[in-house]
């Protein structure tokens, strides 16, 4: 139950897009159509599955204070914590090009669909704030850090794909020109927004 909680909690209370803002420039950027949205939404879900988990690791057996008591008693001391940006970056960036290149070869369209923005997915900050909220929480165990990065990752594909498809139906609609492109976007977002801030009234 504690697992479905988070599960559920990560996608709609504490949804990356909605609740932190993080991602903004990719969610905006590729959210013009549905296929090439979905696509980055599902490369975000598996990066963060790949790298929360790591990072929790990272964090627990080297970096957080006393993590390398595991080393000897002369280590008990150590605290590796002023590294977690660095490491954190180093793991998402070296993952992202294992992304990049499995993509390219087997998805061609899609790798040159998203253009920029799958590279640019080690700088996503939805994928740092995932591992530093994992930190900042101090999940128990690996399960719950990975229960956290799919939920994460469903949210902010969830929040990519519906604006898509939004922003889809806006292109055949009668959108007064000043408002045509980012600005009709932009407000879209802000009501998507405000939607999502009544799940924030859920308790679990």
């Amino acid at each position: 139950m504690e697992y479905i909680n988070l599960f559920v909690k990560s996608i709609f209370v504490d949804n990356m897009i909605f609740a932190y803002f993080l991602g903004m420039c990719s969610y905006l950027a590729v959210s013009k159509n549905v296929k090439t949205a979905n696509g980055l939404g599902i490369a975000v879900i598996a990066m963060l599955l790949i790298t929360l988990p790591l990072n929790y690791l990272l964090n627990k057996f080297v970096l957080q204070p006393g993590a390398l008591s595991w080393l000897g008693d002369k280590f008990a001391g150590v605290d590796l914590s002023f590294l977690s940006f660095i490491l954190f970056i180093a793991v998402i960036a070296a993952f992202t090009q294992v992304v990049e290149m499995v993509v390219e070869k087997f998805l061609p369209a899609l790798y040159s669909s998203l253009g920029i923005y799958l590279p640019l997915i080690a700088v996503n900050c939805a994928i740092l704030g995932g591992s530093l909220f994992m930190q900042q929480r101090e999940f128990g165990n690996i399960g719950e850090a990975a229960v956290y990065a799919f939920g994460s990752g469903i949210g902010w594909w969830l929040a990519i794909v519906a604006l898509a498809a939004i922003r889809e139906k806006l292109s055949y609609s009668n959108v007064p020109a000043g408002l045509k492109g980012i600005g009709i976007t932009f407000i879209t977002v802000g009501l998507m927004g405000i939607a999502f801030m009544a799940f924030m009234g859920i308790s679990l």
